[in-house]
């Protein structure tokens, strides 16, 4: 995609705003998404709804309620009329509930432990909420999913530190991932039936460009599994590793890793990959800038095209801040390398990258002391990658393009607050988080969510090395006011396809959990007329 600058004035607010970015791409005939339900839980910013599963059997979606610490069971058998039917308390087996997924007629929920460097749990329930069997995994487990034929759960257990004041397993446990094995059947799941896939053999031995930074950490401490997509033959499973920019490849069958893949940086400088680097540069402005962006995925989704396998990826980017550690740190405030950087001075400006959130942890290339790589938060963007982690593709700066046409008054907003145009333009811009992929009609879409701005992205991945953008839609209020819960769905952060042939109707539907606003939004997916 060629950049050009475009000038112009648009008035907001009684403010003049300037406004430099490409046209945004026009999007291809297939899909459109449209609202037709809301589910509340009356919470404001406390997660009360995260994640949502989908039970077709019942008709019921099963919603992660982390401000109750509960999950929610929504009766959906009226898309449009979305309501609570009961709930399931896990508090009995630790502190937090994180996670959820359904396969026939078992939940599986991950719950932390009280004290979240401790081993956590994953509860069995059926889909009527009767507890039958709990296991220990490993610490903070933060998302899981069965195989394709619910014969194993696998569980990522990110093994975040409490902080990095002191050495040791105490401050710092080991993120892994749990392999449940399911096969005996629900009745016969011991302890016994878990294994735990961790990182101990790459210790001292992590490939170049994965991130190990944190302060007195193995390289198995330093790792924290995100999120986990699995192949359809249930064999290999890909695994984020967030914080480290790489994912992790596991062998399911002996709960392996097999192999660690640093996913590199993404070159803001050139034509089609640039970013709104400033929330005080007057307005938008979408141009290249000599930065790289992490692509730090949160979710992952695994498909097949032709024989071969392909992953797609949110590049949400996450940085760390802990209690004696803490990796941001604004352009404005470090020393840039002077011969990679000559026009440092300028660069540093509030208006170009000063305000700019980035690394202190990886830039200094050589150890000198200086940057010489600005490096910076997640990717503003969705990637195709091969089962290897190769880049076959990335949609750019799409995002903020198609939201500043779609959204000029309220761009780069944040996820609680309508009055916040720009304000997330230095640290990740839109977000995005949440990823699932669906077929309709033959052709194959993934759906992005953007934690910030809020919405869906839609593109068509049917051909994985040319996707096209099909839709941006986003059912937020702005002239709500979230706190009342009249703005509408904020905060996408789980987002569930439901496949026409397992739907309540007679379309497919996506669901979007909504942590800010507490909602689930029910979208019916209609053919473009």
């Amino acid at each position: 995609m060629r950049v050009r600058s475009i000038g112009c004035a648009r008035a907001l607010a009684a403010a003049v705003l300037t406004f430099a970015f490409a046209a945004p791409p026009t999007f291809a005939v297939g899909i459109q998404l449209r609202p037709i339900g809301t589910f509340e839980t009356g919470f404001f910013a406390e997660g009360g709804a995260e994640i949502a599963a989908w039970d077709a059997r019942g008709d019921r979606l099963f919603v992660i309620n982390a401000a109750a610490g509960k999950v929610d069971i929504v009766d959906l058998s009226r898309p449009n009329a979305p309501r609570k039917v009961g709930e399931i308390d896990a508090s009995s087996l630790g502190g937090g509930v994180n996670s959820v997924a359904v396969h026939g007629d078992l939940v599986a929920i991950a719950i932390e432990a009280e004290d979240k460097q401790q081993a956590g749990s994953v509860g069995f329930y059926s889909t009527t909420g009767a507890f039958l069997k709990s296991v220990v995994v490993g610490s903070l487990p933060d998302m899981l999913t069965f195989t394709p034929d619910g014969q194993r759960v696998l569980v990522a257990n990110e093994g975040e530190p409490k902080d990095y004041c002191a050495a040791g397993l105490a401050n710092d446990p080991e993120g892994s991932v749990s392999v449940i094995d399911l096969s005996g059947g629900i009745s016969t799941l011991t302890q016994a039936n878990v294994r735990t896939a961790d990182f101990r053999g790459f210790n001292g031995a992590a490939p170049a460009g994965v991130r190990i930074f944190g302060p007195n950490a193995t390289v198995a401490q330093d790792l924290e599994p995100e999120y986990i997509a699995v192949s359809s033959d249930g064999r290999t499973a890909w695994v984020t590793l967030q914080e480290n920019n790489a994912i992790g490849v596991l062998d399911v069958a002996t709960a392996r890793f097999m192999a660690l893949v640093p996913l590199g940086t993404k070159d803001h400088s050139l034509a089609g990959q640039g970013l709104d680097a400033s929330d005080r540069d007057g307005g938008i402005r979408i141009v290249p800038h000599p930065v790289r962006g992490m692509y730090q995925p949160d979710a992952i989704a695994a498909f097949e095209v032709g024989g071969s396998s392909y992953l797609a990826t949110a590049n949400e980017g996450d940085a760390r801040d802990y209690d004696c550690f803490g990796e941001e740190e604004r352009i404005a405030d470090v020393t840039l390398d002077a011969s990679l950087f000559p026009n440092a001075a300028s660069l540093q400006d509030n208006a170009e990258l000063g305000r700019l959130r980035s690394t202190n942890a990886t830039g200094d290339l050589d150890g000198d002391g200086d940057v010489d790589q600005i490096q910076t938060f997640g990717a503003r963007s969705f990637s195709v990658w091969s089962s290897e982690g190769q880049l076959i593709w990335d949609s750019g700066d799409d995002f903020e393009l198609i939201a500043a046409a779609a959204l000029p008054n309220h761009f780069n907003s944040t996820s609680d607050d309508n009055d916040s145009f720009d304000s997330r333009s230095d640290d990740k811009g839109p977000e995005p988080e949440g990823l699932t992929l669906g077929i309709v009609r033959g052709r194959r879409y993934a759906f992005v969510g953007l934690e910030r701005l809020g919405g869906v992205m839609v593109y068509d991945v049917t051909d994985p090395r040319r996707p096209s953008f099909v839709q941006y839609v986003n059912p937020r209020n702005f002239a709500g006011d979230p706190e009342a819960g009249t703005a509408g769905p904020l905060g996408p952060e789980g987002i569930l396809f439901i496949p026409r042939d397992q739907s309540p109707i007679a379309r497919s539907l996506l669901v979007t959990a909504n942590e800010i606003s507490g909602t689930v939004t029910i979208y019916s997916i209609l053919p473009r007329p």
